[in-house]
């Protein structure tokens, strides 16, 4: 039988039930004080939550354990790089479905790659389920001055911008603190010039491996938080036509790489319209690919119905088939 502790953590021995034990002159008599508030904990609100994570990492490393699974055992932060990628993708799915049993689900897959990856860390002795879990309280903590502090925020826009500035800060730190310890790290830095220290910018800290429309996306987010914006959607979409108009001139020239700039700059600025207008540039180009396929799926269909295979149609009856797939698949 488990001892009791107190708050403490250190063992407390209770007097028999019934008898209050005498206070000095200096307290309150004989009253009972309320306990103070304490954030949820184990024997708190959030009780049932913990044991189930705690019951969650626990799982993992059994089934990494000598006498787990074999193929939880082999894997590793590498190999299940697709996975996590499939399960952030199966994430959007669900929640595009509507479905909150969908996304429940999905969003437990996605949590079991985070407990995984530190399941394997752990092993390796880089760092714990903790220390991720720390880490990302301490940020929040940090970078919501407004709410733990001091700082003001009288709107989003505010914080957003606060935000950008305390992470370039800390970057700054990370920069200094790496220099002083000879490791030189100057990951995603903007390079500085004649030997100088590498020059802070807010657009560090962008992974590499982004694809190129979120990538586009998050710089001109990061740059539109401290101002740098357009001042209406309407300028904003005038750089539409006038940047197909460049891609056409590029295109008389007849110059592969000129061509490619232009194109470049035309999607770019197709993705800053769509951030502009606070939507997530990957998220409605993923919706237009899907509406597109069921389009062109119902052409295919409709082809056979005609004892067609669609390669085998005219273009003119290709257009007629693409116009009648609007109603029949939206």
């Amino acid at each position: 039988m488990a001892r009791k502790r107190n708050r403490g953590g250190q063992t407390k021995r209770h007097p028999p039930a019934g008898r209050q034990r005498k206070r000095g002159s200096g307290a309150t008599g004989g009253r009972n004080r309320r306990p103070a508030e304490r954030p949820a904990g184990p024997r708190g609100p959030g009780g049932k939550t913990g044991r189930a994570f705690a019951a969650l990492v626990a799982l993992e490393a059994r089934l990494r354990g000598p006498k787990g699974c074999p193929w939880d055992r082999k894997q590793t932060h590498r190999t299940l790089r697709t996975f996590l990628l499939e399960e952030t993708y199966e994430v959007l799915e669900a929640i595009d479905s509507g479905d909150g049993r969908k996304l429940a689900e999905e969003l437990g897959d996605l949590l079991l790659q985070v407990v995984f990856h530190a399941q394997i860390a752990r092993e390796r002795g880089r760092f714990t389920i903790n220390e991720i879990i720390e880490g990302i309280r301490s940020k929040l903590v940090r970078r919501h001055p407004h709410v733990f502090g001091k700082a003001q925020a009288r709107h989003a826009g505010e914080v957003l911008r606060n935000w950008e500035l305390i992470k370039a800060q800390e970057r700054q730190r990370e920069a200094r603190h790496e220099g002083q310890n000879g490791s030189g790290g100057s990951k995603g830095r903007s390079v500085g010039s004649k030997g100088r220290a590498p020059a802070e910018s807010l657009l560090d800290g962008l992974p590499k491996g982004l694809p190129a429309t979120l990538e586009a996306y998050q710089m001109t987010r990061r740059a539109a938080r401290i101002g740098f914006d357009w001042d209406s959607l309407a300028s904003l979409l005038e750089k539409l036509p006038e940047e197909a108009r460049e891609l056409q001139r590029a295109v008389k020239q007849g110059r592969d790489a000129k061509i490619e700039e232009e194109a470049g700059d035309l999607l770019f600025a197709a993705v800053n319209a769509a951030r502009f207008l606070k939507m997530d540039p990957e998220i409605a180009l993923r919706r237009a690919s899907r509406k597109f396929r069921r389009r062109f799926q119902e052409m295919e269909q409709r082809a056979g119905e005609k004892g067609k295979k669609l390669a085998e149609v005219k273009r003119s009856e290709m257009e007629e088939l693409w116009e009648a797939s609007k109603g029949g698949a939206t």
